[in-house]
């Protein structure tokens, strides 16, 4: 049987919220079988738990946030991308503000939390969400069309394609294709970090982003350069960073998926979108879970035989 997992132990972690610029304190913990991912901000009292669901998703203004009883929790994407990537079912996120910490901009140093204490299997059956038939989200803003799409794909796959028209980002590649039956989370999408631009820093102040964002936590652009002394970490750090993110908004549908998914300049309003599009489609997609590990995919079979893809 494939089985759900969770954490050995607690681990914690402190660092800056990327928009507010405030201290937070994490700590990850083990959580039981059929709990999913749950936030909750032991700040608060009471204690107020917000789960990890594409639905309690309200902002999404350079970031995923999610909101509950007037409180939130933002730029939860890069954690939940390190849990869909290490095949996590089940955890509690305890948080004494309302961010998630930035960290290095990348899902990389949750990857090592989470390894340094290491995964157990539980003895339930983990459940997928298994597409049926394609469901897409398109919209039309000054820079053109965007779109995302999920479709039948017996795996999980992820293409995803950008156009910034900034130079510096057109000598990288803008398009790129994962497969986890042939590629590893860790070492091929995890470092991707999170990027922006100089002109943008006083548009971002003024509405209360970025507070935090510097050379040490984002890849930062001039009109024509990366500024950041050590390059980049890919060739095509740009977009693999936007397929770590959608990694992280689609772990929102409390499953990971088996899917083919597909995306032109998406960001983590329409990924929400799509998310949103699906669970009001009960029709294109099931929840499967798989008994022996000879009949799951190879995707499945690789991603739960390794402690990562």
């Amino acid at each position: 049987m494939l089985k759900q997992r969770t954490l050995k132990s607690v681990v914690r972690a402190a660092g800056v919220g990327l928009h507010s610029g405030v201290k937070v304190n994490i700590s990850l913990r083990p959580a039981a079988s059929g709990t999913g991912i749950v936030f909750r901000r032991i700040d608060l009292d009471p204690v107020l738990d917000l789960p990890a669901s594409a639905l309690l998703v309200g902002d999404t203004r350079m970031c995923s946030c999610l909101e509950r009883n007037g409180a939130k929790v933002g730029t939860i994407e890069h954690l939940m991308s390190a849990f869909a990537g290490l095949g996590v079912d089940n955890a509690f996120v305890d948080l004494d503000a309302a961010e998630v910490p930035i960290l290095d901009g990348s899902a990389s140093p949750f990857v090592f939390l989470i390894q340094s204490v290491g995964i157990e299997e539980q003895p339930v059956a983990k459940r997928f969400i298994r597409i049926k038939r394609p469901i897409e989200v398109r919209e039309m803003d000054s820079s053109g069309e965007k779109w995302a799409r999920l479709e039948p794909y017996d795996g999980f796959r992820l293409s995803f394609s950008i156009g910034f028209n900034h130079p510096a980002i057109d000598r990288t590649g803008q398009q790129v294709t994962i497969d986890f039956a042939e590629h590893s989370y860790v070492r091929e999408v995890a470092r991707a970090r999170t990027f922006g631009f100089m002109q943008e820093v006083e548009w971002l102040h003024e509405n209360g982003l970025a507070q935090g964002g510097g050379l040490e936590n984002a890849v930062v652009l001039d009109e024509y350069r990366v500024l950041n002394a050590d390059g980049l970490r890919y060739s095509d750090e740009f977009v693999k960073h936007k397929v770590l993110d959608a990694i992280g908004d689609l772990y929102l549908l409390g499953h990971p998926l088996l899917a083919s998914f597909s995306a032109h300049k998406s960001g983590h309003a329409l990924n929400n979108a799509l998310a949103r599009a699906l669970l009001a489609t009960p029709a294109a997609w099931e929840y499967v879970s798989f008994e022996n590990r000879e009949l799951a995919p190879a995707t499945v079979s690789r991603w739960l035989t390794l402690p990562a893809f």
